[in-house]
């Protein structure tokens, strides 16, 4: 019975973090959450078979303050990266299966935003992984990050972009990998949770374990209440009073938007749209001003999206240590 590793792929605001603090309650699953390795190191630093190629990923990966975390042993790493096949993806697994080593747990896996970039060379590397990419209805998910965030991140025309760009990839990988990648509604998941997951765990080929449902094994997120966007909840519990909240949030014209340009796709994924009557100024609006102004950001968001696909996404500097901490 294959048990690879396990990644949880999707947007921020898309329910990634619950399903991480769930899978990590499993007995069997050692979780990291937010490294990003895929995204800040795959390919950035050449051919790891050269020693100094290896050494200044290495020496980056450890000052990257969300792998210091996992308090990783680069002597180790080394020793044991010298053994096998000088890839990143390998280099990426010594580091996730010391951390379950140390958990006690016989099998890793790792929540990072936007995995469904890699999804082929994961997949090509680790040929047993399973993907699990989360979807949330693109309004909520949007109105989840102006409460939590207190601002239009690149406005709505930004964030319709990264919503169909996710929603396609999520699509895309599903056909070509039915048996390994699967779709996860966060609705589906807010409302079922223990049914959901006992289809989770038979995907993952794991026993569905109640203990999943404690999240005792996101002890932060779970006594945190979460992180919801709408204010603290009792620990352990999920709720279902984030969803369809989005009518609260946004404005008409910002829901005619997303449902203007992103409707066939919410669709697809049962994201029914709402009616909306606007008035004659409100239309005027929308034609002259939200319009142009919101597909210029989607268009440009999409632009740097595919730059960074093609250059890579460097590590941010204030996420990096300075290297007299990091000795």
């Amino acid at each position: 019975m294959s048990r690879g590793p396990i990644f949880v792929a999707g947007l921020e605001r898309s329910g990634t973090s619950l399903m991480f603090a769930l899978l990590a309650s499993h007995p069997n699953i050692a979780m990291t959450r937010r490294t990003n390795m895929w995204t800040y190191f795959y390919n950035q630093y050449g051919d790891l078979s050269q020693p100094d190629n290896f050494e200044r990923c290495l020496s980056m990966m450890m000052r990257y303050k969300r792998l210091v975390k996992l308090q990783p042993d680069p002597n180790r790493i080394r020793r044991e990266f010298r053994q096998g096949e000088a890839t990143y993806a390998r280099l990426f697994a010594l580091l996730e299966e010391h951390y379950a080593e140390r958990l006690g747990k016989p099998r890793w896996g790792d929540k990072s935003l936007n995995t469904e970039r890699y999804a082929d060379p994961i997949f090509e590397a680790y040929p047993d992984a399973r993907i699990l990419h989360m979807m949330r209805d693109p309004r909520d998910r949007y109105a989840s990050v102006i409460k939590r965030w207190k601002y239009r991140r690149g406005g709505i025309g930004a964030g319709t972009a990264m919503w169909l760009s996710s929603a396609k990839l999520a699509q895309r990988h599903q056909r070509r990998y039915p048996d390994r990648y699967k779709i996860v509604r966060y609705e589906t998941l807010a409302f079922q949770p223990e049914k959901t997951l006992r289809e989770l765990c038979a995907f993952v080929n794991e026993a569905y374990s109640p203990a999943m449902l404690s999240m005792q094994g996101a002890k932060d997120f779970r006594d945190e209440g979460g992180n919801s966007s709408y204010g603290q909840r009792k620990p352990g519990v999920i709720s279902t009073k984030s969803i369809g909240r989005y009518s609260q949030v946004l404005t008409k014209r910002e829901i005619a938007f997303f449902q203007s340009y992103a409707g066939q796709e919410m669709l697809n994924f049962d994201y029914q749209p709402e009616p909306i009557q606007l008035k004659f100024s409100e239309r005027l609006l929308f034609t002259c001003t939200d319009q142009p102004l919101n597909l210029a950001r989607l268009v440009g968001w999409r632009i740097l999206n595919a730059l960074g696909n093609l250059k890579g996404r460097p590590l941010p500097s204030y996420r990096i240590v300075s290297e007299a901490s990091s000795t």
